[in-house]
């Protein structure tokens, strides 16, 4: 007698078959009972080729890793896990993907709801554990896809939310941002798959090879005046003339620079921008606009994407007499609606406007943007010599002026990254700590530029690793993780990859000063400075000085595709 299919295993094909025809190509899980159903249909698809599976030994990593192939992809990305505290290690990646835009899906398993508040081993209330940081979140329960079933509907609501189109009408795009979703399954016994279930297994994985290689467009609001204006001559004369700065903050991408590039007008752009691009964007900025006279002139501010690194963009940013115009032709995640004091605009056309005519304004205007070319250069050279480093030109001479065996202090090794990334075309990813502040002042701008990335949607130093790991899976390219010894530390079970799994092409340069750092160039270092009875408080629970051996870390984690160094500090 052939027996019936199992429901839960019905609920996790339906389930992943929705997202799989959403575009989902890239899946992570860990290891669980209760996700069982989700686990032998993800290794159906994987079987087949229609999903590359990922598994990690807990939910942090994987939520991390599938989140830096978010980032990398720009496509669906799931972390399936099982029930309980498996679905709150996975809080602060949903935290990340929601500030950054990034369409990062948790799959939780979870107890059928008549065993909700009974006390079953491994029940809570998983749903509302994130409602802050997800940008939809639905149950299902005994789910077969049926579009009468109303769970369909709250279904396709998540998936608009993960995909970014309009919930009424999948065609258009949506008005809120791209972000993470959770859909928590709820799934009863059996959890293993019967005779049946393998065969229907088998047929619907294979149902869906077709689908592979077909890349999923989902609709985006995009700006229609961009391209014309871009291609256009010379911005308009009768333009007139402001002394305008262009901000490209985390994202900005090269928009940024073109747009200031077309009207002469300076740019300051943050490492991970993807703007800082000759001839527009300055070196040394962050130096430039605490120290330069030219900071007390700007009238106008033009920002691109999120600004998260230095305080003197801050501060500008924040100053009530200088108007701000923020570029947004689609929702952007890391504000809220009408919480920023700025003129938002979506189309380049009205943000020239705005900005006015720069250079292309006539003497004043070009006037304006030497004057910020010719000091800023000055600087950097200035800032080069006290450093003691040689100068950079990454333009004809990627990778020379340093001697990698000689890395002793932390602002050569950020420089070293940079250029060793320009050399051999390696992706560049970036923790939060110190060392990103020093490539901002000390990366240099040339024509071209590593791609690089960095979890500044909130800036913390958790799952860095991860993340990097994800990028160079999600792009098949190498990646180079530039990051401090605490946000190694922090992050150190994620060189945990199994001898089954696909292995990232990663090299990891850790600097090394045994504690926090970064905080000796915070108020609290100077705080510490100006009154030593509070030196001891701001080393213990600022600094944190830790006695790890991290190269004998790094080497207890086996053949894991990652290659660690470790650069003490002098």
């Amino acid at each position: 007698m052939t027996q019936a299919p199992s429901p839960s295993i019905i609920s996790a094909i339906s389930l992943l078959d929705s997202l799989v025809r959403s575009g989902l190509r890239q899946a992570l899980i860990a290891p669980g009972s209760r996700s069982a159903p989700l686990a032998y249909a993800l290794a159906a698809l994987d079987r087949a080729g229609v999903v590359r599976s990922h598994v990690r030994v807990d939910e942090r990593t994987a939520a991390f890793t599938a989140l830096g192939m978010a980032k990398a992809s720009g496509q669906p990305v799931a972390v399936i896990t099982t029930s309980g505290t498996a679905v709150g290690n996975c809080v602060p990646a949903l935290m990340e993907a929601y500030h950054s835009g990034l369409p990062l899906a948790l799959i939780s398993a979870d107890r059928p709801q008549r065993l909700q508040g009974s006390g079953a081993n491994q029940t809570t209330r998983q749903v509302p554990l994130a409602p802050a940081h997800l940008r939809a979140q639905i149950s299902l329960e005994n789910y077969s896809a049926d579009p009468a079933d109303p769970q369909t509907s709250q279904l396709n609501l998540a998936l608009a939310a993960l995909t970014g189109r309009d919930p009424g009408d999948w065609s258009r795009p949506s008005d809120q941002p791209v972000g993470p979703v959770q859909i928590n399954l709820g799934l009863d016994t059996p959890l293993t798959p019967n005779p049946t279930d393998q065969q229907i297994l088998t047929r619907w994985a294979d149902s869906l090879r077709p689908l592979v290689g077909q890349p999923v467009k989902h609709p985006r609001k995009t700006d229609p005046t961009a391209s014309s204006w871009l291609r256009g001559q010379e911005p308009e004369s009768a333009s007139p003339f402001y002394r305008t700065l262009v901000i490209a903050g985390d994202g900005a991408g090269p928009m940024a620079q073109d747009f200031a590039q077309q009207l002469g007008l300076p740019l300051v752009a943050e490492p991970s921008s993807g703007a800082r691009l000759a001839p527009s964007a300055l070196p040394a900025y962050p130096q430039l606009l605490a120290h330069s006279q030219l900071t007390g002139q700007i009238q106008r501010l033009v920002l691109f994407g999120h600004p998260t690194l230095s305080r003197p963009v801050a501060q500008l940013l924040a100053d009530p007499a200088i108007p701000v115009a923020l570029y947004e032709p689609e929702p952007a995640p890391w504000h809220e609606p009408e919480a920023l004091p700025y003129q938002t605009l979506d189309q380049l056309a009205d943000l020239a406007a705005f900005a006015g005519g720069g250079a292309a304004s006539g003497a004043e205007g070009l006037a304006w943007q030497e004057a910020w070319r010719r000091e800023a250069q000055e600087l950097y050279q200035s800032l080069l010599t006290q450093a003691g480093l040689a100068n950079p030109n990454t333009e004809t001479t990627p990778g020379q002026g340093l001697d990698p065996q000689n890395l002793t202090s932390r602002q050569a090794l950020a420089l070293a990254a940079w250029q060793a990334c320009q050399a051999d075309d390696s992706i560049l990813m970036l923790g939060s700590s110190s060392l990103i502040r020093d490539l901002d002042s000390l990366a240099p701008v040339a024509a071209l530029a590593p791609r690089v990335y960095a979890n500044r949607g909130l800036a913390g130093i958790d799952g860095t690793t991860a993340t990097a790991a994800g990028i160079s899976l999600a792009t098949g390219r190498p990646v180079r993780l530039l990051l401090g010894d605490l946000t190694f530390l922090h992050d150190v079970s994620s060189l945990n990859i199994g001898p089954l799994e696909e292995k990232p092409q990663l090299e990891i340069w850790v600097y090394d000063d045994q504690g926090g750092g970064i905080f000796a160039g915070l108020e609290h270092g100077q705080l510490a400075q100006q009154a030593p009875a509070w030196a001891p408080a701001v080393q213990r629970f600022f600094t944190t000085p830790h006695q790890a051996s991290l190269e004998q870390l790094a080497g207890s984690w086996g053949q894991n595709g990652i290659q660690v160094r470790v650069f003490p500090s002098e």
